[in-house]
């Protein structure tokens, strides 16, 4: 025999299929024929436990006894238990199986079994002797429900080898459901009723023709391609429609399709070029298109990243909304720069706050905090002066180490440290510019003895 050559999928819904042999290899074979929708005879003086339960189910046809010339080609009315086997075997109706499967595990049973079957011009699959089939299973995958392989069929054959078929195919659902290769569906949209004008933003549609498509929220990380989650990715590879912001990560947007629209809402200090309220009206009015719409955001959605406003604008006009959680700036980008938020016998807590809009808001988030607290202060180098002069008014000590991280997790990632009394002018002597993240608390001294960790 030849090897396999001409992959092909088979329908055998309704069809007729023989497996020889009672085996948990047959088990294998005869529960994927079932799941195909196969009419299955069993040929074997014995089955497995898992057989005895497909049979039990009305699953599947047990013919007891040794495989017989003829049993590919004649269906036999005595089976599973018949009173008088021959004569039921002389009264069987000439009924061709389509498919052959034979696992007896007694390699003569299994030639004769593929011999009759080429005989009869049936595709036969043996077990014991890829090299001898006329027809070989590949491993096969099917992409569950609510993963980014959903409605997928990954078969993967290996010229009869089994186990590197299985380990690709594998590897392959694994990227897929990873968003390394491409899920998304290419599907058409009807036009007219399925469109809507963009300022239509009333009370949820009620058009039952009309599809809602989804929305996802999605937490990008710091910056690195590589810090995003696996659901996060998979969701970005599938989707139809990207809302991103400036501080996710961009260089993943390149691994799209050409068609997907990729909308750019980015805002920078003192420019908000798309409002809060027209980027939660884009969510809705693309999702009541039936897209699959992935707002992509730096860090995670719901820490100082008005995902929980987004969220809750789709599921008041009826569209179904999901978040996914991201590496959050506050904790990643002080790690980047060899600074742990809490650390042993230095700090045991750290508080999170947004800074661009005033101290007060600061000091309302460190009120309660343990003196040896780390401060982790977000959007805060625009009004860093006035931020470390009342940290010191309150209390915190001018000689606090403090260090602003800008750029975490990117090539152009960059740490100068300092502290609260000389914060101000150190960072305009250094140039920082924002995206930066401010940390305020003794942690900051680790970073002599760790230096950078964010690695390439």
């Amino acid at each position: 025999m030849s090897s396999p050559d001409y992959p092909l999928t088979l329908d055998l819904a309704g069809r007729r299929v023989v497996v020889v042999g009672g085996g948990p290899v047959a088990a294998r074979r005869t529960a994927g024929l079932v799941e195909a929708g196969a009419e299955v005879d069993l040929v074997a003086p014995f089955i497995c436990e898992d057989l005895a339960e497909l049979l039990s189910a009305g699953r599947v046809t047990w013919v007891e006894r040794e495989f017989l010339t003829g049993d590919l080609t004649l269906k036999d009315r005595g089976a599973s238990g018949a009173d008088d086997p021959a004569q039921s075997r002389a009264e069987g109706v000439f009924e061709p199986a389509w498919l052959v499967h034979t696992a007896t595990g007694d390699p003569l049973v299994d030639a004769q079994v593929a011999s009759e079957a080429e005989a009869a011009r049936i595709w036969c699959v043996r077990a014991d002797a890829a090299q001898d089939s006329s027809a070989w299973t590949p491993a096969v995958a099917r992409g569950a429900a609510g993963t980014a392989s959903e409605g997928l069929t990954v078969a993967v054959s290996a010229g009869g080898d089994p186990r590197r078929a299985t380990a690709v195919r594998d590897a392959v659902l694994a990227a897929l459901d990873g968003g390394t290769l491409p899920v998304r569906r290419v599907r058409r949209v009807r036009r007219g009723a399925l469109e809507r004008d963009a300022s239509d933003q009333g009370a949820p549609d009620q058009d039952a023709t009309r599809p809602v498509g989804h929305v996802a929220l999605v937490g990008g990380g710091p910056g690195a391609d590589d810090l995003i989650t696996v659901r996060g990715r998979a969701l970005l590879a599938a989707a139809d429609v990207i809302v991103t912001d400036r501080l996710g990560p961009r260089g993943l947007l390149s691994t799209v399709g050409a068609d997907v629209e990729v909308i750019d809402v980015g805002k920078t200090p003192g420019n908000h070029p798309v409002s809060q309220t027209r980027i939660n009206e884009l969510l809705v009015q693309h999702a009541r298109l039936g897209k699959r719409v992935v707002r992509l955001k730096g860090g995670d959605p719901f820490v100082l990243g008005r995902g929980g406003e987004e969220a809750l604008h789709c599921v008041e006009h009826g569209v179904p909304v999901e978040v996914v959680p991201g590496v959050t700036s506050a904790v990643s980008v002080p790690a980047a720069a060899g600074i742990p938020v809490t650390h042993r016998g230095i700090a045991a807590s750290f508080v999170v706050a947004s800074a661009h809009e005033g101290a007060e808001h600061v000091l309302a988030a460190a009120a309660d905090a343990a003196p040896d607290a780390t401060l982790v202060l977000l959007m805060g180098i625009t009004r860093l002066a006035e931020t470390a002069a009342a940290l010191v008014a309150a209390g915190r000590p001018a000689d606090t180490p403090v260090a602003l991280v800008e750029r975490g997790w990117t090539p152009e990632q960059r740490t100068t440290t300092t502290t609260l009394a000389h914060a101000a002018r150190d960072a305009v002597a250094a140039g920082v510019r924002a995206p930066a993240v401010v940390v305020v608390g003794q942690v900051v001294s680790l970073r002599e003895r760790l230096g950078d960790l964010s690695g390439e």
